[in-house]
């Protein structure tokens, strides 16, 4: 073999090694943009199963609810003022001797729920404030491990604990109460919401910029002017969002607040020591019994629930977009 030869056969060896690399390139490149392509539709599928569930859950619960109210069917023509503005909960199988009023049951969630908040809020700042900013290290790691199982504590638990320690209590302050009562659903349920507001809090205290501590100690204000005057305010938007999504886990309760709301079938209550009747409980309480029309108007209560959650929702989505202003 002489010397072109030589170049012209080493040139096509070369020739043949950068194709191999090439077609290998090529095909790692086909298998990792179909891989991609596998990966972005099971993004897509989580998804479309999202919405289709909050989409299918709303309209089922808002036809149901709607039923009884539409002059369409055999037992209908139910008065929705009635039903809003209705003090009593009778439910019968003849449309004309039943009643089904929520208004007290509304007034009893806002209450039971306000309540909670008073309670609840400003335990759960304070101990967010305790722990972002002012607690040793081993006793941070100390209150956040309990804040944590107190997340993690089922609510019937909660409930079983207000009957067995809360409701006696109550029932010794005031003997003319049945200790079932609105007081013991606020305290039941301040307790239930202090894990979203202590860790929402805490880590919206614990994005403030730190040089805005720094100035404000550095013009001479002490440690906890610093976290009221400084701390608190800058994280007012996080610090909201956690009450919001506090007040929405208060009003949505059922187990724990079954147990010691007392559940009468009439009546606003008028002081802490009355029993109470949210509109969870409602729900709960009868849905496996009912049907026909009282079925339809457990759905319709679960409407105005339905409601409250959506307001709930729109405030929190304001608050955090002005956070991200």
């Amino acid at each position: 073999m002489d010397y072109n030869e030589k170049i012209h056969a080493i040139s096509r060896t070369r020739e043949k090694r950068v194709y191999k690399n090439k077609s290998k390139d090529m095909s790692v490149n086909k298998k990792r943009d179909v891989m991609e392509a596998v990966i972005e539709k099971i993004f897509l599928l989580s998804a479309f199963i999202a919405v289709i569930s909050v989409a299918a859950i709303t309209i089922f619960v808002f036809y149901k609810g709607l039923q009884p109210f539409l002059p369409v069917r055999e037992a209908s023509g139910y008065s929705f003022w009635s039903f809003v503005s209705g003090l009593e909960w009778k439910p019968s199988g003849n449309i004309d001797n039943a009643k089904f009023g929520v208004l007290y049951m509304i007034f009893g969630s806002i209450f039971a729920s306000a309540g909670a908040i008073v309670i609840g809020v400003p335990i759960g700042v304070f101990t967010a404030v305790f722990i972002a900013e002012l607690a040793p290290k081993k006793v941070a790691k100390i209150v956040q491990p309990a804040v944590e199982l107190l997340a993690g504590i089922p609510s019937v638990l909660y409930g079983v604990f207000g009957l067995g320690v809360i409701v006696p209590k109550i029932m010794r302050i005031s003997p003319q109460s049945q200790g079932q009562s609105l007081l013991a659903v606020m305290i039941v349920l301040s307790i239930m919401i202090l894990p979203t507001v202590i860790t929402i809090s805490e880590a919206a205290i614990r994005t403030v910029p730190k040089h805005y501590r720094e100035g404000s100690l550095a013009l001479g204000a002490s440690k906890i002017t610093t976290i009221f005057k400084v701390t608190l305010p800058a994280a007012k938007s996080g610090i909201l969002a956690g009450v919001v999504l506090g007040i929405g886990r208060a009003i949505g309760e059922t187990m724990a607040v079954m147990l010691v709301a007392g559940n009468p079938e009439s009546g606003i209550p008028t002081s802490i020591w009355d029993p109470v009747r949210p509109l969870t409980t409602n729900i709960a309480l009868e849905m496996g019994y009912a049907t026909g029309l009282h079925q339809d108007m457990l759905f319709a209560t679960g409407v105005i629930l339905f409601l409250f959650i959506i307001i709930l929702n729109l405030a929190l989505s304001k608050i955090t977009s002005k956070a991200g202003e």
